[in-house]
């Protein structure tokens, strides 16, 4: 009789745990004290941000395919998994730190770069490889630009973000994730070198035109963080006083340019002498900027402002605002491209809030056409080879859908469906625009290869959500159309 009232009481007990307790007993082995992370990812509103709260309760009560997070549906009742999907959504009970001396702690060598070839141990073009997030179950490929074969595929932290970005002689590629790891991964023989962790949120990373340096944005602590390119080492921290929106390289001014998300400030970090000393130069915006984009010369800044109704242009040489852009809604600067028209540079940019695209003349920086799309998107590319820009429809219903637009004409020339009924979106050319790489944003989807000329469709590789792809030589070249 004892024995078969064990199971009703033990069930009792859980019944009355708090999702507190949940979390200490279940989570915190893998997830750390206090949620900030550890052989799993943080579990902070920060980091959990962009996951809908039914995708929390699923992943603890179904687990996650590929990685060591376990199904509790078997432990857990359905009324402790609601109790916990909300607890994780909620700031934890002391503020999350994570300091200088936690970021060295994290420093990880993996391979001694100094043992390693110098030239590509493998057949493909250097410059032709692609890097691919497959968000669906957190792992990287690196892709054969020429054969479209996958050459390595490894794990990654939970939800790398940013894109990652390339040393300049394209041997290393560095990448963030959500929960604040940075890693660094040799593309000649195919490796981790290191990774570092930087914060507990953190939003993108850039590397200096003369491959020294890594800086690192973060939302959780608000500031950035500035590593050694050579091994991921930690060579300092800047305080913002403000969460970090972008950080990105200017190589022609041979600076980092970071945006804050609570002040009316864009800075400017110069690593252009032999030991220099990232002391910021502070540049005053009209408004706190969420996104930004640069004129193909990096001599002027444009960038998203509430208060000015849109858009506002920063010239960074005399650090002046130079003039606003009428930009209703939401535009996705970041995501925008530029390229020749009649001799003179435009601007296009996709807004993830209404099904417009809009084209910016960059040199009078007069709107030249608003190009109504089947709804809002997020990613624009193209290529100087190509006549087309490609454009998804990323939020709505007819995200399965991407425009082709002529960028002589302004005019959809094309609508595609590439798989009916599943997200089409972020494309990307091969080095010499021959062919390019559309994303299919499922756990079913695919990376799809056409031919850039006649639209034709190459192969299809089945992957898991392949969220962006990233190729080496359109990078570190800056190529026209591509994002920098």
């Amino acid at each position: 009789m004892k024995r078969l009232l064990l199971v009703p009481l033990l069930w009792a007990g859980a019944a009355h745990s708090t999702p507190a307790e949940d979390y200490h007993l279940h989570c915190e082995s893998c997830h750390g004290l206090n949620r900030i992370g550890a052989t799993g990812p943080a579990l902070l509103p920060e980091s959990l941000g962009r996951i809908k709260p039914e995708e929390v309760r699923k992943v603890i009560e179904q687990g996650r395919p590929a990685s060591q997070m376990a199904a509790f549906a078997p432990q857990l009742s359905a009324a402790q998994i609601d109790g916990l999907a909300s607890f994780l959504q909620q700031p934890p009970a002391s503020p999350a730190t994570w300091d200088e001396r936690d970021i060295r702690n994290s420093h990880r060598l993996l391979a001694d770069v100094n043992q390693l070839p110098t030239t590509p141990q493998h057949h493909a073009d250097p410059l032709n490889l692609f890097v691919v997030v497959e968000s669906g179950d957190h792992h990287i490929d690196i892709l054969d630009g020429n054969t479209f074969a996958v050459l390595d595929r490894f794990p990654t932290h939970f939800a790398v973000h940013g894109g990652p970005k390339f040393s300049p002689d394209g041997r290393f590629v560095y990448f963030a994730s959500r929960d604040g790891w940075i890693s660094q991964y040799d593309l000649h023989n195919l490796k981790l070198i290191a990774e570092t962790r930087v914060g507990l949120n953190t939003r993108n990373l850039a590397v200096s035109k003369d491959g020294r340096w890594v800086l690192a944005g973060n939302y959780l602590p608000g500031n950035l963080v500035l590593l050694n390119a050579r091994d991921l080492s930690l060579v300092k921290t800047l305080d913002t006083a403000s969460r970090v929106s972008a950080v990105y390289t200017a190589p022609p001014r041979n600076s980092f340019i970071v945006a804050l998300k609570d002040v009316n400030e864009v800075w400017e970090l110069s690593y252009a002498a032999a030991q220099p000393s990232f002391e910021p130069r502070r540049i005053q915006a009209q408004d706190v900027l969420d996104d930004f984009s640069f004129s193909p010369d990096y001599r002027q800044l444009v960038a998203t402002s509430r208060k000015a109704g849109g858009g506002q242009v920063i010239d960074l040489d005399t650090g002046q605002v130079v003039t606003d852009i009428p930009l209703s809604g939401m535009p996705h600067l970041g995501s925008g491209t530029y390229w020749q028209r009649n001799g003179q540079w435009v601007f296009a940019t996709p807004n993830i809030s209404k099904g417009q695209i809009s084209v910016i003349d960059l040199k009078t920086w007069k709107l030249i056409k608003q190009i109504p799309t089947l709804g809002p998107g997020f990613f624009m590319r193209s290529h100087v080879n190509s006549r087309y820009v490609w454009s998804d429809v990323f939020f709505g219903p007819d995200n399965d859908a991407i425009h082709l637009i002529d960028k002589q004409t302004l005019e959809i020339a094309h609508t595609l469906r590439p798989m009916p009924g599943k997200t089409a979106a972020h494309v990307e050319f091969t080095r010499d625009g021959r062919y390019l790489l559309l994303s299919i944003w499922a756990t079913d989807g695919a990376l799809i290869v056409y031919d850039s000329q006649t639209l034709k469709e190459i192969k299809r590789l089945p992957m898991n959500k392949p969220s962006g792809k990233y190729n080496v030589g359109n990078k570190v070249e800056f190529a026209e159309g591509t994002s920098h």
